[in-house]
Order: structure tokens, then sequence, then C-alpha cells
């Protein structure tokens, strides 16, 4: 029997800007996308129906996992009687900021692509989906993104982390709807006058490639607007990147709207004691500099 075995990585947001809410609901947003080493493990095998296994408890195995919703999407658009046991053991916090289901969405697309031996257009299974998250187009390639628009507009661009990373899931789950609601009452005011902040006349593309290597910089004008919020909210997630930097860290920053904190590292052994200094505490997880995914799909 054929089966397929996947690997859906974590992104972090290097930066993240609110800069409008849209017609349709969604915002406008600005940030850079950018795998990092946690994965989720997914297998594909043929079925007469659409099933879900899943290991976590937090994740019920029905229509509304985004795995299930993927599959269904895709079986609807090629008009294929052929069904799939999604086995997902999930490793990527729920509620973290890290991507985690948008993660096992795209990783389901490719891989039952290739299970029911159907090839869709790029730009069509983009629009696909589109239709399970913002996030998800992300995901169905790999690399460093620059993303627009609601997220889904991207520009791939040739970049090397020269830091360890070392992600803290401080164990809560951010609402993201939550999250957007709260940054709302802001009305964006910050991004209608730029003389207080000349790096928001910078997009956030070229700060990461004019200043990676200058911890000083990216402290002083790579922001992630979710944070003034989120963090006044749960004091252990502002407890734990005052801790990253506290541990060694040259920049901490939230990942898209948390809880998930994330810490550059230049030197290995700080980065990983403070990795096992924060493991009496959270779920942590490291990534080595200039770190490549492997590709997604990898048995058959």
């Amino acid at each position: 029997m054929k089966m397929i075995n996947l690997k859906a990585y974590a992104k972090i947001n290097l930066g993240l800007r609110i800069l409008s809410q849209r017609d349709d609901g969604y915002h406008n947003i600005e940030t850079v996308f950018h795998r990092v080493q946690p994965y989720d493990e997914i297998r594909l095998e043929p079925s007469s129906d659409i099933t879900l296994t899943v290991n976590s408890p937090d994740l019920p195995p029905d229509d509304n996992n985004l795995c299930v919703k993927a599959a269904t999407l895709l079986q609807q658009y090629v008009g294929t009687e052929n069904g799939v046991h999604i086995f997902l053991n999930k490793n990527i916090p729920i509620g973290a900021g890290l991507g985690g289901g948008s993660a096992d969405a795209a990783a389901t697309l490719i891989g039952l692509m290739n299970l029911w031996h159907i090839d869709i257009p790029k730009n069509e299974l983009l629009k696909i989906g589109l239709q399970l998250g913002s996030d998800v187009s992300y995901f169905l390639s790999l690399g460093t993104a620059y993303a627009t628009s609601r997220g889904e507009i991207l520009e791939y661009f040739e970049f090397s982390m020269p830091y360890w990373i070392v992600i803290i899931y401080p164990n809560i789950h951010v609402s993201t709807k939550w999250a957007y609601e709260a940054i709302h009452d802001i009305r964006y005011k910050k991004h209608e006058s730029n003389v207080n902040n000349p790096g928001l006349n910078i997009s956030l593309r070229q700060i990461l490639l004019d200043h990676v290597h200058d911890p000083i910089q990216l402290n002083a004008v790579l922001h992630n607007d979710f944070e003034p919020i989120v963090l006044h909210k749960y004091e252990t997630i502002a407890f734990a990147k005052v801790s990253l930097y506290a541990a060694g860290a040259k920049f901490a920053q939230m990942s898209g709207s948390g809880s998930a904190i994330y810490g550059l590292f230049s030197s290995e052994q700080d980065a990983i004691e403070a990795a096992g200094q924060f493991r009496k505490r959270y779920q942590v997880f490291m990534t080595p500099p200039n770190f490549k995914p492997e590709e997604i799909i990898l048995t058959v």
C-alpha cells in the first residue's frame, strides 16, 4: 500500500506590522516568514473516506481540523472519489504563533497530489491554500519570504540566519482572533505618521538584509505590533522575553500573535545553556544557524 510521509515545519515572524483593516474583515500586514526546526509529522494512506488520527487531545480529529479541510477542498476541486487516512503527530504547539496548523494543511495538499496522482497549477493550489488560512500559501514552498496583504502575497528571497534560534512556548494559547480585535482599537495611528519611527519607511525584508548582523539595529527597528497588547495581558510571555535577553539573546521577539517567543543567540554554548534552563519551565525548541528544512515529502 502506498504511503506518504511528510514533515511540516514551523515558522517564526521576523517582524510583523499590522497596517490596516480591509473591507473583507481581514487585515493588511507586512512580515517576514522564516522556517524553524520544530515540525509536525504527517502520514497519508489511501482510504475510501477522509479521516484523521491525531496524537494531541487538544486537537479533535473532526472536520474542523485543517488537514481534513485541506483534503476535502482538494477532493472537491479535482472531483475525485479518492479518500485518505491522515496520521498527524503534533509537535508544534497549538496557538503559539508558529503556524503549525497552516503548515499541516499545506503539507497535506502537497502529499495528496502525490498520493492521488494529480497535478494542479501552482496558482490554483495557492487559491485552495488561501481558503484554509492566510499563512497556508507560505508553507507551500520552502524558504524565507517577505509577505504582504493578508500574508498571501509572497516574495521569497535569499536569507541566511546567522544566529542560533531558541524558541520558548510558555504554555499559553493566544487567540489570533482576540489579538486582531484588540489591536484594532489602536486604529493603526502609529502607521499614519512615520515621523517618530523612520524604520517604518523601510520594508522588513530590507531591515533584515541590511542589519541582520547588527542586533542593536534589529532591536531598534524590527518590531511585532502584537507585542504591546499580548505582553501586557500575559505576564508569563513578557517574562519569557525578558528571560531570553537575560540568558544572552541578542534579539528576542514574539512570533505572530503569540504566545511563542524566540531569541537569537550568537553563541552556540549560550543557546544550549539557555535552552536547558528554560526546559525546566517551558517547551523549548532550537534551530541552528543557516538552517535549511528537508524536502516536505520524505518517503513514498
